[in-house]
């Protein structure tokens, strides 16, 4: 009982100062924004590295985590008109010269390792620096509702389908990939974010209901595959959680999984049908 409910008060702690700064970045200033996310593409990528085993030098290692921290800050900045296009020329660079460390590099299976290299610069820092774009997306100045929509309707929907699934789970969700998974959990989830869609469209009302509710929809769907994406991911790899930088919860992976496929789904949504 003891460690149950010190790992519970842990798990609590962590949880709170992690909502906090993800709060803080988007609400009090974009240039904070552009740091704590670069940052956290950065940490993104390195556990990305660790958990999919990537055998090149340390060098190679610490240019992508470069990259991957550069790339969201630059689009912060684009994004905020704050710099040009040329802005991502370093970030192109970077790109080349992990191309070319390959040939350098004595693996018996060299693409593996490119793979590793550009898959963990479009899954983790491509899909983070789409989230530097939607808060102009409403309006030409800083908007932060629109992303912080996005983690408050993940949280809602991780919440609802943990005490939905809980209590009534009986079918798996996927039962191959993630057999604690339940359809009465997702529907918990989903209900518990379509509810909150149309209680926020009662007091921001830059977006009607009906798009409120498509970005309800379009957040939990999404959010779910990207769940789904790094359980498969770990199951393949034989590890329960991608890191340990979050004491009760694991790694920054295991908290941002739905965002990753979130942020890139919220992006097409808001350029298709919200800005035309």
């Amino acid at each position: 009982m003891y460690l149950t409910l010190k790992n519970l008060a842990q798990r609590t702690l962590t949880g709170m100062v992690y909502v906090a700064v993800i709060v803080a970045a988007i609400c009090l200033h974009p240039f904070l924004f552009a740091g704590v996310f670069g940052l956290i593409a950065g940490l993104l990528i390195h556990e990305f590295y660790t958990l999919l085993k990537y055998e090149g030098p340390l060098w190679v290692r610490c240019l992508g985590i470069a990259g991957g921290m550069y790339l969201p800050v630059a689009s912060c900045l684009y994004a905020g008109h704050y710099a040009g296009h040329v802005i991502y020329i370093p970030y192109l660079m970077i790109l080349l010269a992990l191309l070319v460390s390959g040939l350098y590099i004595r693996s018996s299976n060299p693409a593996k390792q490119w793979g590793i290299l550009l898959f963990a610069q479009c899954y983790c820092a491509g899909t983070v620096s789409l989230l530097c774009f939607i808060p102009y997306m409403i309006s030409q100045e800083y908007n932060p509702v629109p992303v912080l929509m996005i983690f408050i309707f993940i949280w809602l929907n991780d919440t609802g389908a943990y005490l939905i699934g809980s209590w009534k789970g009986r079918h798996p969700l996927f039962q191959r990939i993630s057999p604690h998974k339940s359809w009465e959990g997702f529907f918990g989830g989903f209900f518990a974010v379509v509810t909150a869609s149309f209680c926020f469209a009662c007091f921001y009302r830059e977006l009607t209901w009906y798009q409120w509710l498509i970005f309800a929809l379009v957040t939990v769907f999404s959010a779910t595959w990207g769940d789904l994406i790094e359980s498969l991911l770990k199951r393949t790899y034989g590890v329960k959680d991608s890191g340990k930088i979050l004491p009760g919860h694991g790694g920054i992976l295991d908290r941002f999984d739905s965002v990753l496929l979130a942020s890139p789904s919220v992006y097409i949504y808001f350029e298709l049908l919200i800005q035309n």
